[in-house]
């Protein structure tokens, strides 16, 4: 949310102090928020290591391309007052712009890489290898089904922060916003059906056996074959799960819809269920596999075979338990506590 608001800065703001009073709604909370992106990655070592050995190296430099561009945001947030003058408003705001934007479309990206299948592969001491080098490693990430994935995910992401733009601001800027909000929703949803219709076209794969248990080689040694539209088998097993892309549809159309009509909490509310609902929608789709190879399908990993001991799984278990709804109780304080709608006169104050 607060990454989709900074990209629709000079969307939304028209001048400086209108870009000062749509980055104070966020800024009390940028930083607690990316912690969860820290967070995300450290669950991903604990849970599935070999997920992270794998998709961490494999797609190191499309990682390192979005830590560059999320290293513009606390510059940003703490330089952009420091000097009373338009053009240094100006720069900063570009840099907090281009900082939100990029991870959100590489977010995105991955999604549709992962739908498709990496190039990797695993020898026969479970040594993980990536098919090419440096630039030659990234740009066939940047396919056009996975940068129509990206585009998805903006789109959805900056419907979110146009909702927050509406919730959190007074005045001509909360006005503005409401025909964005709307236009936004349609958008994704349109991205969205087209990107399944294209995902349709692809194969996909299908867990024939696991390996046997306590093997040394359990993630090579399973067989996988290659399904022709395989991305919809699980659909078509199962077909009651099909409601979930349709309940994707119908959450983007109704926050769409509040956010024109300036009801803006429905509107987050339903997007917020969109964005669970699209990510589920590639989840199911994938079942088992959490990353398929597409070089080597024997190398793919599930679930099952990629997952940490019963052991670590039990204590992030408890972790769990007793940790989120910590962080989660002190994050809603933190938003009650300095809960405010702003305008244009609150900005360019340095008081975020």
């Amino acid at each position: 949310m607060d990454m989709a608001v900074s990209a629709l800065l000079f969307k939304v703001g028209k001048n400086s102090k209108e870009r000062g009073a749509i980055i104070s709604t966020i800024s009390p909370h940028w930083d607690g928020n990316q912690v969860w992106l820290i967070t995300a990655g450290g669950a991903i070592f604990a849970a599935w290591p070999e997920v992270y050995a794998a998709s961490f190296s494999g797609l190191y430099w499309g990682m390192l391309l979005v830590l560059f561009a999320i290293w513009l945001r606390p510059l940003a947030f703490d330089y952009r007052n420091h000097n009373d003058d338009e053009s240094w408003y100006k720069k900063w705001d570009i840099a907090l712009t281009v900082g939100s934007f990029v991870p959100m479309l590489i977010f995105g990206v991955a999604f549709g890489n992962l739908l498709q299948g990496l190039p990797f592969w695993a020898d026969e001491n479970v040594r993980w290898h990536y098919d090419g080098v440096f630039l030659t490693a990234l740009l066939p990430l940047l396919d056009p089904f996975s940068i129509l994935c990206g585009l998805v995910g903006v789109t959805m992401l900056l419907t979110q922060g146009a909702l927050w733009i509406q919730l959190r601001t007074v005045d001509e800027i909360g006005n503005r916003v409401r025909g964005l909000t709307l236009k936004l929703a349609l958008v994704t949803l349109v991205l969205y059906v087209i990107a399944g219709l294209w995902a349709y076209t692809f194969d996909g794969y299908r867990l024939i056996e696991l390996a046997p248990e306590g093997s040394f080689h359990a993630i090579t040694e399973k067989k996988v074959e290659v399904v022709p539209h395989g991305l919809f088998e699980n659909y078509k097993s199962v077909w009651i799960l099909v409601l979930v892309p349709l309940g994707a549809m119908f959450c983007m159309i109704k926050a769409g819809i509040c956010g024109g009509s300036g009801n803006a909490v429905k509107g987050i509310i339903y997007n917020s269920l969109a964005i669970a609902l699209v990510i589920t929608t590639a989840a199911i789709a994938m079942f088992p596999f959490v990353m398929p190879s597409s070089v080597m399908p024997e190398s793919s990993l599930t679930i099952w075979d990629a997952s940490s001991s019963h052991f670590t799984l039990q204590v992030m278990f408890y972790t769990v338990i007793i940790f989120v709804p910590i962080a989660l109780s002190y994050t809603f304080w933190a938003y009650k506590r300095m809960w405010n709608r702003v305008s244009e006169k609150d900005g360019n104050t340095g008081h975020y």
